[in-house]
């Protein structure tokens, strides 16, 4: 809608930042899923949000539930990201939000989610599993940031070509 009124404008410009009025505007509801929800559906939530910053509510669960690693927490705490309030949730806690977009960050997730009905646009990207890295303790924090490195680089791109 235009309006030639400079007031008007002005107050339009103003209200689409102020708290409230933002919270009105969400529009877009994003799942991550992943088979335990412990690892890289934690970083993807945790990257989401920052990139997404309320344009969008996200969410992430798993096939099953592992408990938030604490691995992902150190890793993200490096990039400046507190995620270790996250939870770990079961899928089956959302079967009733029509999400407009699933992203699967690993292939049992994929093969093995469960159908709800939905609307929403699935994206996939098989991520390497940190936890499964073997190695010393550094080669095992560098494949942490490796990973992180991959999901935040895939997140910020997301929310740029979808939000």
């Amino acid at each position: 809608m235009y309006c030639s009124s400079p007031w008007i404008q002005a107050t339009v410009l103003h209200l689409q930042y102020h708290p409230a009025i933002r919270l009105i505007m969400i529009q877009k509801k994003i799942l991550v899923l992943c088979t335990g929800n412990s690892c890289r559906s934690q970083i993807a939530e945790g990257y989401l949000r920052y990139f997404a910053n309320g344009k969008a509510e996200i969410y992430s669960a798993g096939i099953e539930t592992h408990g938030v690693n604490p691995g992902a927490v150190a890793t993200m705490k490096e990039d400046g990201l507190d995620i270790s309030k996250h939870t770990s949730n079961n899928i089956n806690e959302y079967k009733d939000i029509d999400f407009d977009f699933v992203i699967t960050v690993c292939d049992n997730a994929k093969e093995r989610c469960p159908f709800f009905p939905t609307k929403a646009k699935k994206f996939h990207y098989n991520f390497p599993d940190p936890v499964k890295a073997a190695g010393t303790e550094e080669e095992v924090l560098q494949q942490f940031r490796n990973v992180r490195q991959f999901i935040k680089d895939y997140c910020k791109q997301f929310v740029t070509d979808n939000l």
